[in-house]
């Protein structure tokens, strides 16, 4: 029978070191008998003080003072002495806030989800009302997304190893128990799996469990390269709406708490172009605002072209900021929103609490150079030119969407796209083959959700964004002389041909303090491919 479910442990499966490991170490600094805590934890039988906060019975602070007397009379029977400063606490609250998720396992149920398997954790969890909370609330947060079933012992009053809550998790699946793999890194709690048909895997070592899970899935699951970083998922976020002024509304995608950082794409792109990002700032400590930008995906799109004016952009990304109270945040941006991140920096400093840039370097206003002259004296930009006459471009990128979006999401390596001599040849896509292939950068999948997005808003809001070179120019004039002195860094990346190193040359003299990356063989698409 094909399997259709993989079942793992938290706690010394995806989550390492184990509880068990910490307090065999905790034993060992407190020279207690090997042993000594894990008996007192796990080995007093069904109806004991452990049971009941496994079951939710009672919370982990009304467990801590039962787990301690018990240890005391565990003590005084073996003759063991408790050093005075003795702490079930103060040691499982180190054992807890120690944990991170187990990378490896992580990677594995994730490529079985993807092929098609539901995954499910099953854990021995308690009701966690300490101080030190926010450790096991940040785990189950960064685990459960990922996952297509959360089964936590504390919340339904079972546990392992009790045959009924294994028989829970097959009724939730809809499995029989040949269809499903078991991983735990207790044989005790594999028995009644075991017995009841399961495929059970002892997890005392990743890499052995690991291939043991291979052997019973058929799917490669050990990586000799570092894991690529795991994107979020459109469905697994939340979703925001902010209304800027009558009939315009900015969407943006929402995740983590701390200090504010929006994300700002570029042409054509979508907030799910930071997907990558999305997740690893949020777990590092930030409320992260993924926005659609003006004209894009879920955002309003109005047709006017000075509705994208970089002025009113920022005027609009001010309003965003007091609607949801937020005083400050980091802007980042890429391509276009390059361009409006800096120039939140120079005309609204007050509200960008750092500023970064991907590949657009920040080039102040020239009042003796007009932009379109600028424009035409560099030949890689020719394709702005033929952006410029409404109906045009929006005919050519919105005939095959699909294509559109194969076309322009490719590696450094991998590009055929050429941005010369477009207006010449009469098209961005002339040369280009009308089945590009997929890029190694992104999957179907992927490219079908830009599809999707662009079939909402079409491309006249995002080649907006290229009409009001004049409008910006005149505005970005009255701050000829103004430096940009808040926290600022700008990412350059090594083979954006349009956006080359090069141009961001003489940054350092309107913002002194300026810091620098460099990403080595990345082109333009810097947040997918790098």
């Amino acid at each position: 029978m094909a399997l259709r479910a993989v079942v793992f442990d938290l706690d010394g499966v995806l989550a390492l070191p184990s509880i068990a490991s910490a307090l065999s170490r905790a034993e060992e600094a407190m020279a207690l008998p090997r042993g000594f805590l894990s008996d007192a934890f796990l080995k007093e039988g069904m109806n004991d003080s452990s049971t009941r906060l496994t079951k939710g019975e009672i919370t982990f602070s009304q467990w801590v003072p039962l787990m301690e007397d018990n240890c005391r009379k565990l003590s005084k029977a073996s003759g063991v002495h408790l050093p005075e400063n003795f702490s079930i606490n103060q040691i499982f609250s180190k054992a807890v806030s120690a944990r991170s998720i187990n990378r490896p396992m992580l990677e594995a149920a994730l490529a079985l989800r993807k092929k098609g398997l539901k995954t499910c954790i099953l854990t021995n969890n308690w009701l966690d009302d300490t101080a030190e909370r926010g450790s096991l609330a940040k785990l189950m947060c960064e685990l459960s997304p990922h996952f297509d079933l959360l089964v936590e012992s504390c919340q339904i009053g079972m546990a392992k190893p009790e045959p009924q809550i294994y028989k829970l998790v097959l009724d939730t699946l809809k499995a029989s128990p040949k269809e499903v793999v078991f991983l735990d890194d207790f044989g005790s709690n594999l028995k009644p799996a075991r017995d009841l048909g399961m495929v059970t895997i002892l997890a005392r070592d990743t890499d052995t469990a690991l291939k043991g899970l291979e052997k019973v899935t058929g799917t490669q699951l050990l990586q000799s390269a570092a894991p690529p970083p795991i994107p979020c998922n459109p469905s697994d976020v939340s979703h925001g709406y902010v209304t800027v002024k009558p009939g315009v509304r900015l969407h943006f995608v929402e995740m983590g708490s701390g200090p504010a950082v929006c994300l700002c794409h570029g042409f054509p792109e979508s907030w799910f172009s930071w997907r990558y990002q999305i997740p690893a700032l949020a777990q590092a400590g930030y409320r992260v605002l993924a926005l659609d930008m003006k004209g894009y995906g879920d955002s309003s799109s109005p047709a006017e072209i000075e509705e994208y004016a970089m002025e009113v952009l920022c005027k609009e990304m001010v309003t965003f900021l007091n609607k949801l109270g937020i005083t400050q945040a980091v802007f980042i941006g890429h391509d276009w929103a390059g361009v409006l991140v800096w120039t939140m920096a120079v005309f609204h400093p007050e509200r960008v609490r750092a500023v970064a840039s991907l590949n657009t370097p920040f080039i102040p206003a020239n009042p003796k150079v007009h932009p379109m002259e600028s424009i035409k004296a560099n030949p890689v930009f020719d394709y702005q030119l033929y952006f410029q006459e409404p109906g045009v471009a929006e005919a050519e990128l919105e005939q095959n969407l699909a294509r559109t979006f194969k076309t322009f999401f490719r590696a450094s390596d991998e590009g055929f796209l050429s941005v010369h001599k477009v207006t010449e040849m009469g098209g961005l896509f002339v040369k280009i083959p009308e089945d590009p292939g997929l890029s190694r950068m992104v999957t179907e999948e992927e490219i079908q959700f830009y599809v999707e997005q662009f079939k909402k808003s079409g491309f006249r809001g995002p080649l907006n964004w290229y009409r009001n070179m004049e409008r910006n120019w005149q505005w970005g004039c009255r701050a000829t002389g103004r430096k940009i002195l808040i926290p600022a860094l700008m990412v350059t990346a090594e083979k954006d041909f349009v956006l080359t190193p090069q141009m961001s040359k003489n940054m350092e003299e309107w913002i002194p303090h300026l810091k620098r990356g460099h990403i080595k063989d990345c082109g333009h698409w810097t947040q997918i491919e790098k």
